[in-house]
């Protein structure tokens, strides 16, 4: 019952309509025995991660960024919930290391699980673009707003666009208020599913 519902999480119909989790994905969480409703939440974000790479390439084509990347790291950003359950419905952060951990175990590469460790410390000088664009699905899926972190983003967008810095800023604001506008029914999807299989 719970790979049923894991996989009804992951790929199943959606309201609202979410993108499906990729294969590899799936079958990572599959192994790794992911609670449904982390599924349903890595799904929601990894959505709306597809939205921010879109209208980045679409908006400033000069921005350099690993789209992959992007895409498998919103997917998979709270694995580590997976050893730390409490985490899905309360606060916590030792979620960030044992997903890192986890998915190298599994043989995922180093660049790629660094988004499990990295979703929530943005203010690394080291952190890339790509590290934001997770960084900022991870909290606009619900809705929730934070100015340094979208500051970091827009100074990365303006940089590569030549466009001023609030002009960066309104588009990014009109975005995220417009991918904000579902968060509800996100939620609903997310808590539509079970903690534990």
């Amino acid at each position: 019952m719970g790979e049923s519902l894991l996989l009804t999480a992951a790929r199943g119909p959606a309201d609202p309509p979410l993108r499906l989790l990729p294969g590899r994905v799936v079958e990572l969480l599959q192994r790794l025995e992911c609670p449904p409703r982390l599924a349903a939440h890595l799904r929601a974000v990894h959505d709306v991660a597809c939205q921010l790479v879109e209208w980045a390439e679409q908006r400033t084509p000069a921005l350099a960024f690993d789209r992959d990347a992007v895409m498998f790291g919103a997917a998979t950003h709270d694995v580590g919930k997976i050893l730390h359950v409490a985490e899905l419905s309360g606060p916590g952060s030792a979620h960030e290391q044992a997903g890192q951990r986890l998915l190298v175990a599994d043989g995922v590469s180093a660049e790629l699980a660094r988004f499990a460790a990295t979703h929530a410390s943005w203010t690394r000088p080291e952190a890339g673009v790509e590290d934001l664009m997770v960084s900022v699905a991870d909290k606009v899926w619900k809705n929730k707003r934070v100015p340094e972190l979208e500051d970091l983003f827009i100074a990365r967008l303006a940089a590569s666009s030549g466009r001023a810095h609030w002009e960066e800023f309104m588009a990014v604001d009109e975005l995220l208020e417009r991918i904000g506008d579902g968060a509800g029914e996100r939620l609903a999807f997310q808590a539509s599913f079970p903690v534990h299989g």
